[in-house]
């Protein structure tokens, strides 16, 4: 195969400071301008800044072996490293690309490295930047994005956690009566259906469509699980609205599972099934109520919160989203970080204090008691947590990489839980086929501690659901 050389854009090293060793044997051309971006972001806290430190740590440790003006072989087998800028730019670069524009000047720079490279090496401008890759394929430039950490051609194939079973009749009486029943292997490779630990089946009968069950799949030498009763099991008022709510449930109530993974359109109630169940393992209700519900006084009168107790699975729910424009900008913000944080919080407090009856004061009493955390995700990252109940909200917005950092930092006794929308990214840095949350729904997926589910329908208001369909 004939080497090609690759012109890479900043989003590439901010998204995967790694990604300078993952083009094979292929020569890699760095932009000067790319060097200037890299540089603003250092400061900051998140994992942006993370990227962009360890990115100048390799570039130096490769500036130490020869010059990175000449360039510099990455290592045996691997393709030369080279920074380049130029003092005059190719004469086929349009005059609509407006010099000292950074992103012009990458484009440029492409333009030049390709007009100065042999007709038989193929030039490619690498970024994550969707609107950097048209500009450059209008002016001439092949343009391709940085798709190391897509686990996914497109949505259409992300795992949903869910499959409709078509059974015959007397598998459906049998499950009803409490009878042990399996799916054959047989049955699944004759409807082409792929089966992972933990999928969610809708049993339809062959005969009557309307005959149905709902069931948790293992593998095909065990049983099919049932379900969690959830008007038995749970306390705090969150009750299913749906299948897929009540798959939610049974998976967040699940001591067996430790990862488990949240998608929907906003208002489906992913982030309000995941605090709910949260609160359910790691306060105690009867504490609260004094061991009943009673309908005549508020639900959270005279609510006192004393340590956890052993009854609970968790010693404490924390609960923590993205917050794009960390590092630099919140620095600017009055007040303590507690202050600074609620902005990006406000939407998890929300859901709280719905649960609590909008009582502000029975919120405020769970978080000084430390019964619950609010976090900014930055601070969650260096931490190693052990007996929590961890949420992890807009997920959607986290790099593979930072995932892959949260999760590792989970300690005994611990379960996470990531919601997101991967239809509404924020992040520059990676897309619906690349981010954090879609690469662990898929990387996990064959686990038998993780479980997924899609949720289809939106039940916020008709008014949100619709919205979501047609805006």
């Amino acid at each position: 195969m004939a080497k090609k050389t690759y012109v890479i854009d900043t989003s590439v090293f901010l998204s995967d400071f790694n990604s300078v060793n993952k083009f094979e044997n292929n020569d890699i051309v760095i932009p000067l301008k790319v060097l200037e971006e890299v540089d603003r972001h250092k400061k900051r806290q998140d994992s942006v800044g993370s990227n962009a430190r360890n990115f100048i740590r390799i570039l130096d440790s490769l500036r130490e072996r020869g010059s990175l003006q000449k360039g510099v072989r990455l290592s045996k087998g691997k393709g030369i490293v080279k920074v380049v800028t130029y003092d005059s730019v190719s004469e086929k670069v349009p005059p609509d690309l407006t010099s000292g524009i950074a992103d012009h000047m990458i484009i440029e720079t492409a333009l030049t490295v390709k007009e100065n490279s042999p007709k038989s090496r193929k030039v490619i401008l690498v970024s994550r930047d969707v609107n950097l890759r048209v500009i450059a394929d209008s002016v001439g430039v092949v343009a391709e994005d940085y798709l190391v950490s897509q686990v996914v051609k497109d949505t259409e194939q992300l795992y949903s956690g869910m499959v409709t079973v078509l059974v015959d009749d007397e598998l459906i009486d049998q499950f009803y009566d409490g009878e042990d029943i399996f799916i054959p292997k047989e049955l699944a490779k004759e409807q082409k259906l792929l089966l992972y630990p933990n999928i969610y089946l809708m049993l339809v009968s062959f005969s009557n469509e309307k005959k149905t069950a709902l069931c948790r799949f293992m593998n095909h030498d065990n049983p099919v699980k049932r379900i969690l009763d959830c008007k038995r099991n749970l306390n705090w008022g969150v009750q299913p609205r749906n299948k897929e709510q009540t798959f939610a449930f049974d998976l967040l109530m699940n001591p067996n599972i430790h990862l488990v993974t949240l998608t929907g359109q906003a208002g489906s109630g992913k982030t309000l099934c995941a605090i709910a169940a949260g609160m359910e393992q790691a306060i105690s209700f009867g504490r609260m109520y004094g061991g009943h519900r009673n309908e005549d006084r508020h639900p959270f009168e005279d609510m006192k919160y004393s340590s956890p107790s052993e009854d609970l699975a968790f010693a404490r729910m924390v609960v923590s989203r993205p917050v794009q424009p960390m590092g630099r900008d919140i620095g600017f913000l009055p007040g303590t970080m507690e202050e600074k944080m609620l902005p990006w919080l406000k939407p998890i407090q929300d859901n709280i204090q719905f649960i609590m009856g909008n009582d502000k004061l029975a919120l405020q009493q769970l978080m000084e008691s430390g019964a619950v955390e609010l976090e900014a995700l930055t601070y969650i990252r260096g931490r190693s947590i052990s007996n929590a109940f961890i949420i992890v909200d807009e997920a959607q917005n986290l790099t593979a990489h930072e995932v892959k950092t949260i999760i590792t930092r989970a300690g005994e006794g611990t379960k996470i839980v990531l919601t997101g929308d991967i239809e509404q990214i924020d992040n520059v840095y990676t897309n619906e086929t690349s981010n954090g949350l879609t690469y662990a729904i898929e990387k996990f997926k064959e686990s038998t501690i993780a479980g997924h589910v899609s949720f289809k329908k939106g039940e916020r208001s008709r008014l949100a659901t619709e919205a979501a369909k047609i805006l």
